[in-house]
């Protein structure tokens, strides 16, 4: 009979990093500052785009050219449309024999301007705005707020917004309600107490020094914003302006074992499934890191993953190899890097804590993702969980798996789905995220590190 301690082993816990691994708290703790520099430089996906092309032209990246031969070690890359990367290194083995494909997104909720922007009213200038993916609408107002973004003027040409970013330049806000007078909007449900249209951006208060004119303030906004870019009211119906917070990645907590920022969804999987695919040498397999756009508005448009981009890129890799890209993807792997929720005490009442995924307790896995009853999910079959779990034990991985929360409270979704439905074995993975979806989120910098190893792992795997 066994004993209550051999019993004991046969448990399945989630253990932290600092338990299990603690010599790598140093490196995560170096690691990390690499992945705050990224935060701060690309707060949008065409920023992202930029930072990640210098990242791998420093690396010794080529620019891929369709139809142009490929030895195994070389190392290519293309971007999509500003707003996507695709970043290559090509395998020693043929394509025909599978390739290992790493996908994160690099966009994150946020509030677009509209195409007709700036109204004034009452004395003050504002931005109108349309909120960009699952936001929580209440968490915008009164926050510091900045502008990024391109304008193409009428002539063709395109100018760069940025605004807010250095110490020296002004914010913008979203106001909000005194407490004084609040009693009408204190008795709404929380999804109702900002709404859509309350999320107007404070620009300017100033007007010009003509009495007579009507709209003083806008026609001050629009002639600073002339006077700096050489743009015009009409040049906003060729704008992409993202509204995003203001803030830089600091870290959190007296420990210093946490990072606070905006954007970590995705970018905290963009950021070490990139870092994996720069520093592979000569693997085995290709393998391909993909950073893509428009997932949290579910993928579509160009450069969202429902689109061919990818695919196309990779039946470029085939062609140039001369190999059957059917073949390639019925062998091919796919980690499709999202973040999960990390399991909040505060908020209990949301997960399932044998199911819940920790912030400390390594990269998590998630089986399947989707909504209620698996809705919206590719669901990886038992042999790829196989397959992965067993390559991060043996790369001393700290793991975890789970799911979001509660059943019945909600889900979410991932590309994962669209990356299946090529006939690519496919599987989730990411780093889990305390307060996801905020102009604030938190990740332990212990599983941002873990993630890393799992796709440095995942590229550098021969078998």
């Amino acid at each position: 009979m066994q004993t209550t301690e051999e019993l004991k082993k046969l448990l399945y816990k989630n253990e932290t990093v600092a338990d299990t691994a603690p010599d790598a708290l140093s490196a995560a703790q170096e690691f990390c500052e690499g992945y705050k520099a990224f935060l701060d430089h690309g707060k949008t996906e065409r920023e992202v785009t930029a930072y990640s092309e210098k990242l791998l032209l420093n690396a010794g990246y080529k620019p891929f050219v369709a139809g142009e031969k490929l030895s195994a070690g070389d190392k290519v890359y293309t971007i999509n449309r500003e707003k996507c990367v695709l970043a290559a290194t090509i395998g020693t083995k043929s394509l025909e024999e599978g390739f290992h494909l790493n996908i994160a997104h690099i966009d994150s909720p946020r509030l677009d301007l509209r195409p007709v922007p700036v109204f004034e009213k009452n004395g003050l200038g504002y931005l109108r705005t349309h909120y960009y993916g699952g936001v929580r609408k209440y968490q915008w107002p009164t926050i510091p707020l900045a502008l990024h973004g391109v304008v193409f003027r009428a002539d063709g040409s395109k100018v760069e917004i940025c605004i807010g970013e250095k110490d020296d330049d002004p914010v913008f806000c979203i106001t909000d309600l005194l407490p004084h007078l609040g009693a009408k909007q204190n008795a709404k449900p929380l999804s109702e107490g900002i709404s859509a249209e309350d999320l107007n951006v404070l620009i300017a208060s100033q007007p010009i020094a003509d009495k007579d004119a009507e709209q003083r303030v806008k026609l001050s906004v629009l002639g600073m914003l002339n006077e700096a870019y050489g743009i015009t009211e009409r040049d906003f119906t060729r704008a992409e302006i993202e509204v995003v917070p203001a803030h830089k990645a600091r870290d959190i907590g007296l420990d210093r074992a946490m990072i606070g920022a905006y954007g970590h969804d995705d970018r905290v999987d963009a950021y070490p499934a990139l870092m994996a695919e720069i520093g592979v040498q000569n693997p085995a397999y290709t393998t391909v890191c993909v950073l893509t756009d428009k997932e949290e508005t579910g993928s579509d448009g160009v450069t969202g993953l429902q689109s061919m981009y990818t695919f196309h890129f990779l039946q470029q890799l085939c062609a140039a190899q001369g190999a059957d890209y059917i073949k390639a993807c019925k062998a091919g792997k796919c980690l499709s890097a999202d973040v999960t929720a990390a399991f909040d005490p505060t908020f209990a009442d949301a997960f399932e804590p044998d199911n819940g995924t920790y912030a400390g307790c390594g990269v998590a896995i998630y089986k399947y993702t989707g909504a209620r009853g698996k809705s919206g999910t590719s669901d990886a079959s038992a042999e790829m969980v196989s397959y992965l779990t067993n390559l991060m034990d043996k790369n001393q991985v700290v793991w975890q798996i789970g799911e979001m929360g509660k059943l019945d409270l909600g889900g979410g979704g991932t590309v994962a789905k669209f990356v299946a439905n090529q006939d690519i074995d496919t599987i989730d993975i990411g780093v889990p995220v305390l307060s996801m979806h905020s102009p604030f989120e938190v990740v332990s910098k212990a599983d941002v590190y873990m993630a890393y190893l799992t796709f440095k792992a995942f590229c550098e795997d021969a078998e």
